[in-house]
């Protein structure tokens, strides 16, 4: 709200600043060239041949790859690229028909040729711009071949030079090739090795010799094992008792192992005398003493077998170290010939692989080399044209529609933004709370725009219900009942002082209360144009002579409301209302009327208005809306208590209350309140004539109510 504030307060900033700018795009719009546009469709293809040579081989040197995303990007610059349109220039011969040089010519095309993709296509515009259309149509043409002729041209150039250089990679390459061929043959006669079509290579009796190398490695192996296990078995017989030798020899499975034949039936002997002894059988029965005789005997035949067994072991354990220390001689022997042996198979593998991978190698140079030539000599096609430039009859540009929007878009922005500058900029005051933050006094009323004089409006007006309540603010603010003169002062002129003061006087007059205008504005009177009343006899004729009051106060048309005129102005105002008789007529006229209100000139113009605030009881500031700056209605006030006066409150003056929300309530309360014209006719009011004021205010209205 405060922002929508400011811009119906500014809005004849924001109107001026519009319409400025609106005629001003207006005018650039009207005086502008009228341009036209022509263009040219072409569509860009990668350049790849409309057949692949030798199946897919795909050619590459000639362009034959994937788009990237630069490519257009890349092609839109090579339309604009110095080279093509210096082509474009000398195709149209543009120095003869503008009259420049190359070089100017090239930085006009440069300005005025645009290209553009057009969207989910391969398809490019390129556009021109420029005053005769002949023009545009044929510059548009012409930049499209020149592009076309330079593209052909990159492209064929870089393309033989790559294929000058794949023909000299060839050649390079059939000579490692042939270094390869010939290492290989010098390796095969020197190590004697023959090419059996596979990974076996044969050198004399070489596959015997290397099986008797692996023979000789795996029975020394076997050896190694035997003759350890024959130390294990011999170091078990001599390790065991007489009971536990037995039952570990009848475990070894050797020929001519007695013990393993002799010892079940040695166990069965001892089964059979437990069981006779166990029948009942004594030690010395026939059959027992039978059993253990022929247990005796296998006994002494085991313990035999096992000495016997223990001869065989240390016999085989001799036989198999002999046997291993003759095959570990051959195995060293046969080792070193089969290491050579593999180092040559070796030095021919790795030559005949490097051989190989060489020959397939510049096999598929060669391949290459016969599809790129082959590609070469094929008629290629990578820019068709679609659509050839046509001439424009309408000019594209100044585009005059939206021109005329941006203006006034740019208008409206530009009139917000100053209204925002000027009220950021405005130190004045806006709303009652500027009032009482800054001067710390309260606001008494606020006085819409544009009120009239109230005496002279038939009827009764809604505007007087704003001096009612300025009234009724003058005595609730008023600390003691006696301060009944009032002087009005203001910061500077125009803002409405007299004005306010002969309403607020015929408010008051009108309430019944007998009221008292004094014209104390000695340099530029006023208040006697509202009664239309002559102001050559007046306060300065009352303080330069001896005249008495009842000479220079005069009854207005309005009942209770008097008038003392200015009188004729002197040269020292100050001087004159800087005196004692000042002060007496001050003192007087309290006595004889309820209210007195001294009009005064501008407080910080003049000294007259300090002079009467040091003179009254109370001084009233008026303020205009939205006039004086903050720093100069401080000023106003520091002026009035400087001189001793007393500043009961401003008036807020001359507020436009259509533009300033907040301050409706005031007339929508004026309005709704005021009365009604059925009340009754307004009493006729006569003309103005002298009268003689009252001797006392105790005949109409008590000290202690003013009003």
């Amino acid at each position: 709200m405060d922002y929508w504030q400011v811009v119906k307060n500014r809005y004849g900033v924001i109107l001026l600043t519009l319409l400025l700018v609106f005629m001003t795009v207006s005018v650039i719009t009207y005086v502008m060239p009228k341009r036209y546009e022509s263009f040219a469709t072409i569509e860009l293809k990668p350049r790849t041949p409309p057949l692949t040579p030798l199946g897919d081989h795909v050619s590459e040197l000639s362009g034959g790859r994937n788009i990237s995303p630069q490519f257009f990007g890349t092609e839109f610059e090579k339309i604009r690229s110095r080279n093509a349109l210096l082509k474009a220039v000398d195709g149209l011969d543009l120095v003869t028909r503008w009259g420049v040089d190359r070089e100017q010519g090239y930085q006009i095309l440069r300005g005025i040729v645009r290209t553009q993709n057009i969207r989910g296509t391969d398809l490019i515009q390129i556009r021109v711009r420029h005053q005769n259309r002949e023009d545009a149509r044929d510059i548009a043409a012409e930049v499209a071949r020149a592009y076309s002729a330079y593209r052909a041209e990159v492209e064929g150039r870089s393309a033989t030079a790559l294929l000058n250089e794949l023909r000299k990679a060839v050649r390079d390459q059939e000579e490692k090739v042939e270094e390869r061929r010939k290492t290989l043959a010098t390796i095969v006669r020197t190590k004697g090795i023959i090419y059996t079509g596979e990974d076996s290579f044969y050198r004399n009796q070489g596959l015997d010799e290397d099986m008797g190398a692996s023979t000789a490695l795996r029975t020394f192996h076997q050896l190694e094992q035997e003759k350890v296990q024959l130390e294990s078995q011999i170091e078990s017989l001599l390790r065991y008792d007489s009971e536990q030798l037995m039952v570990y020899a009848a475990g070894l499975n050797l020929p001519d192992n007695i013990v393993k034949t002799l010892y079940p039936q040695y166990l069965e002997l001892q089964l059979q005398l437990d069981s006779l002894r166990t029948s009942g059988l004594g030690d010395r029965h026939p059959t027992v003493i039978s059993h253990r005789e022929r247990i005796e005997g296998l006994r002494r035949q085991l313990n035999e077998g096992v000495v016997s067994l223990r001869a065989t072991l240390r016999a085989k354990l001799d036989l198999a170290t002999d046997r291993l220390n003759r095959v570990e001689t051959m195995k060293e022997e046969s080792r070193d010939e089969a290491i050579q042996r593999g180092l040559d198979a070796q030095d021919y593998v790795e030559a005949k692989k490097a051989f190989e991978t060489d020959q397939a190698l510049l096999q598929q140079m060669r391949l290459k080399l016969i599809g790129e030539t082959i590609t070469e000599r094929m008629p290629q096609e990578s820019i068709i044209m679609h659509d050839e430039p046509v001439m424009s009859n309408n000019p594209v540009s100044p585009n005059v529609r939206m021109n005329l929007i941006l203006g006034a878009a740019i208008g409206l922005v530009f009139g917000v933004g100053i209204a925002f500058l000027l009220e950021y900029l405005d130190t004045s005051v806006k709303s009652l709370e500027d009032v009482e933050r800054y001067l710390q006094v309260p606001v008494l009323a606020v006085i819409p725009k544009d009120v009239g004089v109230l005496h002279k409006q038939s009827g009764m007006s809604p505007d007087a219900e704003a001096y009612r309540i300025l009234r009724t603010n003058i005595e609730f603010n008023r600390k003691n009942p006696e301060d009944n003169s009032i002087t009005v002062v203001s910061g500077g002129a125009g803002e409405g002082k007299s004005t306010t003061l002969v309403n607020l006087a015929y408010v008051c007059a009108q309430g019944g209360y007998t009221t008292l205008m004094i014209d104390a504005d000695l340099r530029r009177p006023t208040v006697h144009n509202f009664f239309d009343i002559s102001n050559s006899v007046g306060l300065t004729n009352y303080l330069t002579t001896d005249l008495m009051l009842e000479d220079v106060i005069l009854q207005t048309q309005v009942d209770n409301l008097y008038f003392m005129p200015s009188g004729i102005l002197p040269s020292d105002a100050a001087g004159i209302l800087n005196s004692r008789r000042m002060s007496e007529l001050i003192a007087d006229v309290k006595q004889r009327f309820d209210l007195i209100l001294i009009d005064s000139p501008p407080i910080l113009g003049v000294s007259d208005a300090s002079v009467l605030a040091s003179e009254v009881d109370l001084t009233m500031i008026v303020v205009q809306h939205r006039k004086l700056p903050r720093n100069m209605l401080l000023r106003v006030k520091q002026a009035v208590e400087n001189v001793g006066g007393s500043v009961i409150g401003v008036i807020l003056n001359n507020v436009d209350v259509r533009s300033d929300s907040q301050y409706q309530y005031y007339t929508s309360y004026y309005t709704y309140y005021a009365p009604a014209d059925n009340q009754g006719p307004k009493r006729q009011q006569q003309p103005a004539e002298p009268t003689t004021p009252p001797k006392s205010a105790s005949g109409s209205k008590g000290d202690d109510d003013l009003f």
